[in-house]
């Protein structure tokens, strides 16, 4: 009613002026006047009746729609064919529509717990935002839009809930992603070795052995392999059987490991894994050769599998098997020279709070840069107490002024065409400099530990052997092809010597026959046992620092045994790590680990394993990572005791699974 009126009194404004203009015609022309005179008053007539129709409209629209709008608006709601709750924050539920009931079969109560109706439903999290999610509920998937209600000020705030059903679609897109297609690299990592010494008949019928292993299991979920070389395979799965595959924990590995050659060697698989997503065949292909390489890198008889931009590892409890030969060496160690030759400065870094096999690896490294004539630098951490008697030994020695630098010392570097050399750590923010990495293009990376999924990103070349005891032993061995005529100092013997008593605990732990080769080597070089002896003496505090760490340790079950030093002090990584070796001397104990506190936010962990147990395993889980029976890693951010709880239940329950499947029978079928 409103609009009408403001409409008729605009139009009669409208038909007064122009009667003015009418009345100012008549003055010179009556005719045309009394023309237009008619003219307007059948515009007014038509005028006033269409401002009266609209009118009686509108009245009828207020009657009959205006008047019943509550009405209408409950009707929508109740019958709208979707759930409508409203909860409080606590999730009760205040109100309900009819559909809700139609659903769940009966009414709900109001301050019904929303939890009870559907216990996968989430309400804190989401409070008082916008948004949708999907939640599974029996048989059931539902989708939940959820608003805040607007209220009156000091009301109690709502939340509005709108459930749908969306079984068949879900269902569709489970279908849908459980039939992507998967790729994988079968390989047999350890074939060289364990074909050596066997007649025609004998590797045929190993192979045979293996295919028919392979065979059946991938009879099992339904896929298709096509051997490609004597020892390299290629699968297709779809992600319903991949997803079967780690259900069984790659039980596979367990079968082809119980079949052994005439020489007694295991045969032993890698696999690297990709899930087809969004990316082309091509890059899916690429995946599964890096999933390969990861598997390799990390000591093989393991199954990497990449899902989601994530790398899961399975497996990996064989030992890395010993090359007998230095073919590699041989190779690397021609690559890197030809590196040097090319560089106008060589850099050389290890982990930060470096040990004797880092320190050791990179003396040797600097020693090639020295034969070549090119000037060398080798980066050190500010924590690196472990080798400071090493390093007076060094002070004063006209060979080693200026090669040893910290990160300060080279923010201003002026070479033009230099490269980085890592050593004994292939984790990029494990490196003394991290930095350096993005500045130094040309990076080599030498290492002797299990390749973690975290990797120095395009490296120049990689030389990583999880089988050698040290680095400062793969380092010795490609000085042996550097040069013909390469003869090194008592120190840089020394060093490389140190080493590897360091990592292989004087001899006794992963200490296969090129280690005692490089050993002798480096004796012949000059290298001194009684200098290394001297290095390796403890101070009274040390000593008595590694006797309250035993004291406080604490056996678990499963031949697991936990210890913490909450004391910071000088070389406190040197004396956890002894610490954790002489845990493992104890009767019945598997696994030892280590807690220590490094500085006021960072905590510590050394891990050893008597090689029953895979240790690297559960210090990747603290960001970490080493051997299968040597391991550390380091946390930032957590209380000691809240990380050793942890850590006892990381190992607790991989110990449990992994008797569990030692034990069980079906395992050698």
């Amino acid at each position: 009613m409103p609009r009408n009126l403001s409409a008729w009194v605009d139009l009669t404004i409208h038909l007064l002026i122009m009667l003015v203009l009418i009345g100012l015609l008549s003055y010179y022309n009556q005719y045309i006047a009394t023309i237009a005179g008619v003219v307007w008053l059948a515009l007014a007539s038509f005028a006033r009746e269409r401002c009266a129709d609209r009118s009686h409209r509108f009245e009828r629209y207020c009657r009959n729609v205006v008047k019943n709008i509550s009405e209408m608006v409950n009707y929508a709601v109740e019958e709208l064919p979707q759930m409508i709750l409203v909860v409080n924050e606590q999730g009760r539920l205040q109100w309900a529509n009819e559909q809700t009931t139609a659903e769940l079969g009966e009414k709900p109560e109001q301050d019904t717990d929303i939890k009870d109706i559907w216990p996968g439903i989430i309400i804190t999290p989401i409070w008082g935002q916008e948004g949708e999610y999907i939640f599974p509920h029996e048989d059931h998937y539902y989708q939940v839009r959820y608003r805040p209600v607007q209220m009156a000020p000091r009301q109690e705030p709502l939340m509005a809930l709108y459930v749908q059903d969306v079984t068949s679609h879900e269902e569709l897109r489970n279908t849908y992603q459980q039939s992507r297609t998967v790729l994988m690299y079968i390989q047999i990592d350890n074939y060289d070795e364990v074909m050596q010494g066997q007649t025609e008949a004998e590797r045929t019928s190993l192979l045979l052995a293996v295919n028919q292993a392979l065979n059946k299991w991938l009879k099992n979920l339904g896929g298709f392999m096509r051997r490609v070389s004597d020892d390299l395979y290629v699968v297709i799965l779809t992600r319903d059987a991949l997803d079967q595959a780690i259900n069984e924990r790659f039980d596979i590995l367990d079968k082809v490991r119980q079949l052994q050659s005439t020489n007694r060697l295991p045969v032993t698989l890698s696999m690297g894994v990709a899930v087809a997503e969004n990316q082309t065949m091509a890059e899916l292909g690429a995946q599964a050769q890096a999933g390969l390489d990861l598997a390799l890198g990390r000591g093989g008889d393991q199954v990497a599998v990449q899902i989601g931009g994530k790398t899961q590892f399975f497996g990996g409890r064989a030992k890395a098997v010993e090359k007998h030969t230095r073919v590699k060496a041989r190779v690397v160690a021609h690559a890197i020279r030809e590196i040097m030759e090319g560089a106008d400065m060589v850099f050389i870094m290890g982990h930060h709070n470096e040990d004797f096999d880092c320190f050791g690896a990179s003396m040797g490294m600097a020693k090639m840069a020295r034969e070549l004539g090119k000037p060398v630098h080798i980066v050190l951490s500010d924590m690196n107490e472990g080798i400071d008697k090493f390093a007076d030994l060094l002070a004063g020695k006209e060979e080693y002024e200026g090669v040893f630098v910290h990160p300060e010392d080279i923010k201003t570097m002026t070479a033009l065409n230099p490269v980085l050399i890592v050593v004994d750590t292939h984790i990029p923010h494990l490196v003394a400099d991290p930095s350096l990495l993005e500045r130094i293009h040309q990076v080599v990376v030498i290492d002797h530990h299990r390749r973690s999924e975290n990797f120095i990103k395009s490296p120049l070349l990689v030389y990583i052997e999880p089988a050698s005891s040290s680095t400062s032993e793969l380092v010795t061995e490609l000085l042996m092809y550097f040069s013909d005529d390469s003869t090194l100092s008592r120190l840089d013997a020394t060093a490389l010597y140190s080493g590897i008593v360091v990592d292989t605990k004087n001899f006794a732990v992963q200490t296969g026959v090129r280690t005692f080769d490089a050993a002798a080597y480096l004796r012949r070089s000059g290298a001194d046992p009684v200098m290394v002896r001297h290095l390796f003496r403890s101070d009274y505090d040390t000593t008595v620092a590694l006797a309250r760490a035993k004291a406080r340790s604490e056996l678990c079950a499963g031949g697991l045994i936990v210890s913490t030093i909450p004391e910071t002090m000088p070389n406190i990584q040197v004396i956890a790590a002894q610490a954790a070796d002489s845990l493992l001397r104890i009767e019945n104990v598997r696994m030892s680990i280590v807690l220590f506190q490094l500085s006021d936010q960072v905590v510590g962990l050394s891990a050893r394993s008597t090689g029953e147990l895979n240790v690297q395993v559960i210090m990747e889980a603290f960001g970490g990572g080493g051997h299968q029976n040597v391991a550390g890693a380091q946390v930032e951010g957590g209380s000691l005791m809240e990380l050793k709880a942890k850590a006892i239940e990381l190992s607790e329950k991989y110990i449990e699974e992994n008797d569990k499947d030692e034990s069980n029978p079906s395992a050698g079928r």
